[in-house]
């Protein structure tokens, strides 16, 4: 590995870990990351059948399935005829899954603030400067 290959995998590392207790952080009912991950790209994708959920978590097309049936059964998502296709159907997030995702989104930015507003200012700058650069890179796929 070159020099700019390990720090991006501190860096990717580090992201990983942050992101992991920020989610341990949160309710103890907390949804798990998989159908967390269904929940976001339902919100920036819309309706979607399961073969392409499953590409892009990316997971196997059971997982992405029983993903769906999870949050079906507690009713965060349903499905509905494809238009295209009237054998297949499309995943839809719901109202109440559009307030779960929410809330759980509020609940990791409020540990994420908390954790922030113990850095000097200085440092807490810098963070808030690299989140900006982040979605950046996260969006230059």
């Amino acid at each position: 590995m070159t020099f700019g290959e390990d720090a991006s995998l501190d860096l990717v590392v580090s992201l990983h870990r942050l992101l992991r207790s920020l989610r341990r952080a949160g309710p103890a009912d907390r949804i798990q990351p998989t159908p967390l991950i269904v929940l976001a790209l339902l919100t920036e994708f819309g309706a979607s059948r399961i073969g392409v959920i499953a590409e892009r978590v990316p997971c196997s097309q059971p997982t992405a399935t029983a993903a769906v049936a999870g949050l079906e059964s507690a009713g965060l998502v349903c499905r509905e005829p494809d238009p295209t296709d009237g054998r297949a159907t499309r995943v839809v997030i719901t109202e109440a899954g559009t307030r779960t995702l929410t809330g759980v989104a509020h609940s990791e930015a409020e540990v994420l603030s908390r954790r922030l507003g113990s850095l000097p200012p200085e440092e807490m700058q810098q963070v808030l400067a690299v989140g900006r650069l982040l979605r950046k890179l996260a969006e230059a796929e």
